[in-house]
């Protein structure tokens, strides 16, 4: 049996209340990121191949340990290239360079302007040379994700680089079922609205959208707005004026139209009733295209804008939307033909990828194993995340002490007593006051993984 180890936050059958997801970020910041882990784990468990994740532990001292129980070290990532992500990438590089295994980049991304302007990763240009180099020692080429990142990574003097797109795009194989179902939108239309919450000029468009179009659903996938949804806004810290859906008198949380998914099989399940999708979040959409379901993106940035080229996914620029655009205009002009058929050939330069890597995927045979669909189909994960989970005082109050409990366990852990004596050694040398000793912490305290 080969193992893969797979940089993922969860298994893809495990599940977990809302609750600990936002406690212990078990979506990443952001939910889009579990539809290509799971993507990917789907894509490469086979009957012969046993994927497991990783949870996003770096650890250098476990590169031993990976080096003896895997056979190779899978990593998809999405817009890794960005400056808040560089301690990250360099701490995977570390641990890359203590490998002996095959690693393999299942499409990664850089972060630049609709125009692709690239200027701001130039300080960070070392870091990713880095990354790229020690993968390529382990690896016969690196995948990105679109022509940007291709570019890119060549002017950065590489050469074995591949576009292969995303992961999350080949759930279903080489299968592409998305058609219209509806001959216009109208006023009874089933829409699917997603927003990534620091567009501004989405705000006009949501306002117009809950306007005109009663059934209507947000579905957010920021951490911040989980936590909205479970915790309330006991600040109010946000104008309630404001038309992007960022706090909870928004008509999208008060007429109860929002659904947070912490798993990637309800989101798709209820993206299949929707008649369209459309926002400026990638995977919202394409998580609304492995449903079958018509989806267009508003394209803000370059990880989505070569994403959506290279799929042929119908999109618009974010700078070229108007206040009044309209879920119907954006309906009509979607075509949604060479998507669909150019995604058989897309699936062959992915699934070839993999064959120069040495991995083989689950639709290598022609009766694909079920087991996974099964599998997902049989765990109970939670229902979406609404704005009723606030309402209930009772239960909030119960969750509120649950989350005590858990923040009092974490403080007991020697990783946090270590960094506050850290801090507070710190401190003294700045006020001359005495620097705790190694004996002022309490050792007898449980070690748990916060």
């Amino acid at each position: 049996m080969k193992q893969i180890l797979l940089r993922a936050r969860k298994e893809p059958f495990e599940v977990v209340p809302p609750e600990e997801a936002l406690l212990r970020n078990m979506i990443a910041d952001n939910a889009g990121n579990l539809l290509f882990s799971v993507a990917a784990h789907k894509i490469l468990e086979t009957d012969d191949t046993k994927v497991t994740a990783d949870r996003f532990l770096i650890d250098l001292r476990h590169a031993d340990r990976i080096n003896e129980r895997y056979d190779a070290y899978v990593i998809p990532l999405a817009n890794a290239f960005r400056p808040t992500y560089e301690p990250i990438l360099i701490r995977l590089t570390q641990l890359i360079r203590r490998l002996r295994i095959p690693v393999v980049v299942l499409g990664v991304g850089a972060q630049a302007t609709l125009h692709y302007d690239t200027a701001r990763l130039h300080a960070m240009e070392d870091s990713v040379r880095d990354f790229v180099s020690a993968v390529l020692d382990r690896s016969p080429s690196i995948g990105v994700r679109g022509e940007l990142t291709y570019d890119y990574l060549r002017g950065l003097g590489f050469r074995d680089v591949e576009v292969i797109g995303c992961p999350s795009m080949f759930i279903n194989g080489d299968r592409m079922d998305v058609e219209k179902r509806r001959a216009a939108l109208d006023e009874t239309a089933k829409l699917a609205i997603n927003v990534s919450p620091y567009v501004k000029r989405m705000g006009p468009v949501v306002r117009h959208h809950v306007e005109r179009y009663p059934d209507i659903t947000y579905i957010p996938q920021d951490i911040a707005t989980l936590e909205l949804l479970l915790w309330g806004d006991p600040d109010g810290g946000v104008d309630p004026a404001e038309d992007r859906p960022i706090h909870l008198a928004h008509p999208l949380f008060r007429d109860d139209k929002t659904r947070f998914f912490v798993d990637p099989w309800p989101w798709l399940r209820f993206l299949a009733t929707r008649d369209f999708s459309f926002g400026t979040r990638i995977h919202g959409n394409i998580a609304a295209l492995m449903a079958g379901t018509p989806a267009f993106v508003l394209a803000h940035d370059s990880r989505t804008l070569e994403l959506v080229r290279y799929f042929e996914i119908p999109h618009r620029l974010m700078s070229d939307v108007e206040p009044g655009l309209d879920a119907a205009q954006l309906y009509e002009e979607a075509d949604y033909g060479p998507l669909v058929h150019g995604h058989a050939a897309r699936f062959e330069t992915f699934t070839g990828f993999l064959a120069r890597h040495g991995l083989d995927h689950v639709f290598a045979s022609p009766a694909p194993s079920p087991d996974f669909e099964t599998r997902m189909d049989a765990a109970a994960f939670p229902a979406a995340v609404t704005v009723g989970s606030v309402r209930d005082m009772s239960d909030l109050r119960g969750r509120v002490k649950r989350l005590r409990r858990r923040i009092y366990r974490m403080t007991r852990a020697p990783w946090v007593r270590q960094t506050r004596v850290i801090l507070l050694r710190g401190m003294a040398r700045l006020t001359g006051r005495r620097a705790p000793a190694e004996g002022d912490t309490d050792e007898s305290a449980t070690d748990e993984e916060p």
